[in-house]
């Protein structure tokens, strides 16, 4: 049981979204993709919904593509109805992302954990196998990770790397490591391209967001390298800190812009894992406390909260924003085994080193 969320209800609000083939829409209007789909299917195994997890990773790999990619619908990126509350989800763009292929690691692992299904990993490695190839053939010389599969004839540099979704990559990087070292697979190409990863992102910044020179307006390019754990322990405070006036409406949550009236649940969530891996679990906590007006009744997390019109705007609740939630309060909490996966970097590992179970920390 948790004290921070009623877990049965949010957890119930991601299954009510599950569709026959086990797929997790956004909403109950549609809208999918990979990355949020693994957030929901996590979700469910921290809540220990063995069946409807179990039916979402069998979607999610139903639906890999031939390369080990996947297409995904660009959520952000779709309208609002005439009334400026609900999203509309006729032919939203779409995207081979690979922040979107390489969250598959994560989401295995998470769940195998969760549930303490082991054999979940040699079920799933072939297909992880393949979405990390699919992340890896997107890696620069540099060692960025461009945001997207490359357009038949287009060159890989002409692609643009995003800082947060680098910084995700680099804990699926870490997840797909964990995840061979428990099978005894090859982990010396995932080593070394988290290496030149964590280069990139400490010391190559004019890599990232070359093409998307408002992206720092985001409060998940402040927080992402933080939960990643690709900065020391006291860097990554030092980053908190430097940033959090500018992000964080005290009593609120973080805001998902900084220049807009506007926190999310999600973002605060994330932020709040940020903290718990910095060991800030005072402030973790008091952020999903904050989150608790945004709690819908019939189970679930609304999107987020316009606190200058005091709206709930957008007027939906995504499964990924109740999974992102589950998710913080599981890592501040511990509700579940392999709680501290999210929060705990992985340490050095030879490229020879073989474990005989994965490991959360």
């Amino acid at each position: 049981m948790s004290d921070l969320i009623n877990l049965p209800a949010t957890a119930s609000r991601i299954e009510a979204l599950q569709q026959p083939d086990g797929s997790i829409p956004w909403i109950e209007a549609g809208l999918w993709d990979p990355w949020n789909h693994g957030e929901s299917a996590m979700a469910l195994a921290v809540a220990g919904r063995t069946r409807t997890c179990e039916r979402a990773l069998n979607a999610l790999f139903d639906r890999q593509e031939a390369d080990g990619g996947w297409t995904g619908e660009l959520g952000a990126g779709v309208p609002l109805d005439d009334t400026n509350r609900r999203l509309v989800v006729d032919n939203p763009a779409t995207a081979r992302d690979t922040n979107f292929t390489g969250y598959a690691a994560v989401t295995v692992l998470r769940s195998a954990l969760a549930l303490n299904e082991p054999g979940w990993l040699d079920r799933y490695a072939e297909p992880v196998r393949r979405a990390m190839d699919f992340v890896l053939s997107c890696q620069t010389p540099e060692g960025d990770i461009v945001w997207r599969k490359p357009d038949v004839g287009e060159k890989l540099n002409d692609v643009d790397s995003l800082r947060a979704g680098n910084a995700c990559l680099y804990k699926s990087l870490e997840c797909a490591i964990r995840l061979e070292t428990a099978l005894s697979g090859d982990i010396a190409p995932l080593i070394a391209a988290r290496a030149r990863l964590a280069d990139a992102l400490h010391d190559k910044d004019w890599r990232f967001d070359r093409k998307s020179t408002d992206r720092r307006r985001y409060a998940m390019d402040w927080y992402y390298p933080v939960l990643s754990g690709v900065h020391s322990r006291e860097e990554s405070q030092r980053r908190l800190e430097a940033g959090w006036s500018r992000y964080v409406i005290e009593g609120l949550g973080s805001r998902c812009v900084a220049d807009e009236p506007w926190v999310t649940a999600a973002e605060t969530a994330e932020l709040a894992l940020a903290c718990q891996a910095v060991g800030w679990t005072a402030k973790a906590r008091k952020l999903i406390t904050d989150l608790a007006p945004l709690a819908a009744r019939s189970g679930g997390y609304w999107m987020g909260w316009q606190f200058e019109e005091e709206i709930l705007w957008p007027y939906e609740c995504p499964a990924w924003t109740s999974a992102a939630v589950i998710l913080a309060a599981d890592a501040i909490e511990h509700l579940s085994p392999g709680s501290d996966l999210l929060v705990t970097p992985l340490k050095a590992v030879s490229p020879k080193r073989r474990d005989a179970k994965p490991q959360a920390s």
